[in-house]
C-alpha cells in the first residue's frame, strides 16, 4: 500500500472555487497572516514538482512548501 506524505502550499491572494476545482485533492483555507493555505495527500516529491508547476500555471504565487507531520 503506497504511503501518502501531507504537504502544504502557502500561496499569495485568496482562491477561487474554480481555481480549487482544477486542484483535485487539495482544500484550501485561509491564513491567518493573509493568503490561503493549500493543504492536501501528494505521493512523492515529483508530485511536489507537478503541483507547483500547476500553481505557475495557474498564476498563483507559492510562498512557503512544507510537509506536515505525519
Amino acid at each position: 500500500m503506497e504511503r501518502l506524505m501531507r504537504y502544504e502550499f502557502l500561496v499569495v491572494g485568496s482562491i477561487s472555487e474554480a481555481v480549487l476545482a482544477a486542484l483535485p485533492g487539495l482544500s484550501a483555507s485561509t491564513f491567518p497572516m493573509g493568503g490561503t493555505a493549500l493543504f492536501g495527500p501528494v505521493r512523492d516529491e515529483a508530485d511536489v514538482s507537478s503541483l507547483l508547476a500547476r500553481f505557475a500555471d495557474l498564476g498563483i504565487s507559492v510562498v512557503e512548501v512544507r510537509r506536515l507531520p505525519d
